[in-house]
């Protein structure tokens, strides 16, 4: 284990002890040893943490590692670090690799990786479906015992109802989350963007917005007959809110997630042809970048995450239709949510650290988002007034397909530790 830390006189933001004080925190053999104004008076490091915010550690459960098969785009190694520069001690990574993570061994590989070179965390997510082709159910048991999180054939939807129903009543017998993509595909045809006045003057293909509705409908009506915990990844629509809305009011186990592009951009930031904004879900109307800010706000929308997706710049060279969907996001996101919600006061800094860490950890069942002592020390420090221009040049990630590069921006995390040892640090 590491030295033991003393961080001294930060504002500690815990939303699992609903604390929001000014205090020490103490950190001893990899653990949180004692909180509050006196603890801790004899450490081997101190760090001050005056004018910082002290938290539990981000984590993000929805990115894209790459690993196995795409590691020129990015790497178990390069992605974590990218994610402990931007403040998150805990990744859950997506298996829509090369090969994809729908087995035992896929999982093991991962994990095996993340222990040898990782920054973070890593929590891998299984596959639903065999080669997540839709059809065939994967080994989830298996996967399960072998260290996987949750489950979802990320980048495609399942369009099956029946084999979607099967994999939800399976997943269910082991209370794990059953995260979708939705996006009916024989909705979307070649759509490059959301569908709409924007597109049509652009002469593009559209995504349209009901292509999200319709999955999320359905599956609603699927999980409710399965008793499945279901999770709608990277909500981007009003109607998809809405009826996220309206099953949680009915006492559903529904939940949802969203990404700071979806709250800061719409489509007409496509007008200039860049691929690099273009993601799937796409950029949406401002009627629905509202209604997912007021889905933040009323609490409909669970938790923040970043979709971090990296692309080699020749991929994104391609013209606009013909680029990949996605962008990367891990080291940007905490100052692009600080300016979409606290800034404009839409929420506060402890539901900003409960979406941002206390919830995931609760959605995924794993360790983290919590300072009570004797939980592990995963902690991260921000400075909220830090003003910075985000530089893709600059960021630890083997990508650079940012729309944000040049963006100027208020927070960041200056230091991340995980399980008591320093994995970041800004100075």
């Amino acid at each position: 284990m590491g030295a033991s830390i003393l961080v001294r006189g930060g504002r500690i933001v815990d939303p699992s002890q609903n604390l929001d004080e000014v205090g020490n925190l103490l950190i001893a053999d990899g653990k949180v040893a004692a909180i509050g104004r006196t603890a801790g008076v004899d450490a081997e490091r101190t760090i001050d943490a005056k004018d910082l915010i002290v938290a539990p550690g981000l984590i993000d459960m929805h990115v894209h590692l790459r690993e196995p098969g795409n590691e020129e785009r990015e790497t178990i190694e390069s992605g974590t670090a990218a994610a402990a520069a931007g403040g998150f001690t805990a990744v859950a990574c997506m298996p829509n690799t090369s090969p994809p993570l729908d087995s035992d061994a896929g999982i093991e590989f991962v994990l095996r990786q993340a222990a040898r070179v990782a920054s973070t965390r890593v929590y891998p997510i299984g596959a639903i479906t065999k080669g997540r082709a839709g059809k065939e159910l994967a080994e989830v048991g298996l996967m399960l015992r072998a260290g996987a999180v949750a489950f979802s054939d990320d980048g495609d939807g399942i369009m099956d109802s029946g084999v979607c129903l099967r994999a939800m009543q399976y997943i269910s017998m082991f209370g794990r989350l059953f995260i979708q993509h939705c996006e009916d595909k024989s909705l979307v045809g070649r759509g490059c963007m959301n569908a709409g006045p924007t597109a049509t003057r652009l002469g593009l293909p559209g995504l349209p917005a009901i292509a999200e509705e319709v999955m999320v409908q359905r599956d609603i009506t699927l999980a409710r007959q399965s008793g499945c915990r279901y999770h709608v990844a990277h909500i981007s629509t009003a109607g998809a809110v809405e009826l996220v809305r309206r099953a949680k009011a009915a006492g559903q186990m529904v939940t949802t997630e969203v990404c700071p592009h979806h709250l800061l951009l719409t489509d007409e930031a496509c007008v200039t042809y860049d691929p690099n904004y273009k993601m799937n879900p796409p950029l949406r109307s401002q009627m629905d970048v509202s209604a997912c800010v007021e889905g933040v706000r009323d609490g409909t929308i669970d938790c923040l995450v970043t979709d971090h997706a990296p692309h080699s710049h020749q991929d994104k060279e391609m013209g606009f239709q013909e680029a990949p969907f996605g962008i990367i996001g891990l080291e940007s996101a905490l100052p692009l949510f600080i300016e979409a919600l606290v800034a404009p006061r839409v929420i506060d800094w402890p539901r900003l650290i409960h979406m941002l860490s206390t919830r995931p950890a609760e959605l995924l069942q794993v360790p983290g988002g919590s300072l009570r002592p004797g939980a592990a020390a995963d902690v991260t420090l921000i400075d909220p007034q830090m003003e910075w221009t985000l530089d893709a040049e600059r960021m630890r990630s083997r990508s650079r397909n940012t729309p944000f590069h040049g963006r100027t921006v208020r927070g960041r995390a200056v230091m991340t530790i995980v399980g008591g040892e320093v994995r970041f640090s800004l100075a």
